[in-house]
């Protein structure tokens, strides 16, 4: 008597935009309704993420398995190795029995999203197991829709940056390019600020919290930010 393999689940990436609850696709939607597992970000201090806050728009979570993923913030490698495990090890648990998982994610899930290094372990671990990417809105398209600022016309270059501290790299950014857009800048504003005076740029730039979300905030005079501290989710553009 032969037995038959049950088929894995799928396990999908689902970007659901950068706050605004109406900024989601038709197929993020469709996923988000058909999939018996939706995981998401959880925040180890109690506090929902916004991809959480915006699935519970769109579904009766009493209805789905709702799972939450706590991701490790520390550079420590064998505690990164050992969350990491943990967090797959969750999810095949679901995949192994055929049912496909949504994992919601802010902004777009190929885009400095925690669902890159998700996907890589799964196909590394479990090869068997399909994995699709289903693109959203990211806080960079967000702001520029917010700011009305158009960040790329005809052959003009944009980039997008990872702040740090490396006053000549962030330089280069903006000599390179005809459009900045500094993700993560919040650690690293002085800096930023000083040096886009030092080139004549500051009055080019704009900063925006939480692009999009209920509690959006936008500076469009970036000087009275010196010496402030903003959230993580916080954002420069620059555009020459």
């Amino acid at each position: 008597m032969t037995t038959t393999a049950v088929k894995t689940g799928t396990l999908y990436g689902v970007g659901v935009g950068p706050g605004d609850p109406e900024l989601i696709t038709v197929k993020a939607f469709r996923l988000m309704k058909e999939c018996p597992v939706i995981a998401y970000p959880k925040k180890r201090m109690g506090g929902k993420s916004y991809a959480l806050e915006i699935v519970e728009l769109y579904i009766n979570t009493a209805e789905k398995e709702m799972l939450g993923l706590v991701f490790p913030m520390t550079k420590d490698q064998e505690t990164l190795d050992r969350e990491w495990s943990r967090t797959v090890a969750q999810c095949w648990e679901h995949l192994k029995e055929g049912r496909d998982i949504a994992f919601v994610t802010e902004g777009d899930p190929n885009l400095y999203s925690t669902f890159i290094h998700m996907a890589r372990l799964v196909q590394e671990l479990y090869p068997e197991v399909p994995v699709v990417s289903v693109p959203g809105i990211s806080s960079v398209l967000g702001a520029a829709a917010r700011l009305g600022l158009p960040l790329a016309d005809g052959d003009e270059q944009v980039a997008i940056v990872p702040a740090r501290n490396d006053r000549q790299a962030m330089k280069k950014a903006l000599e390179d390019h005809d459009a900045v857009v500094f993700i993560k800048v919040a650690k690293v504003l002085d800096l930023i600020i000083d040096l886009l005076e030092e080139m004549e740029l500051v009055d080019k730039a704009s900063v925006v919290m939480k692009v999009t979300s209920s509690d959006e905030l936008i500076w469009q005079n970036v000087r009275e930010l010196k010496g402030q501290e903003l959230e993580y989710l916080t954002l420069m553009a620059v555009k020459k």
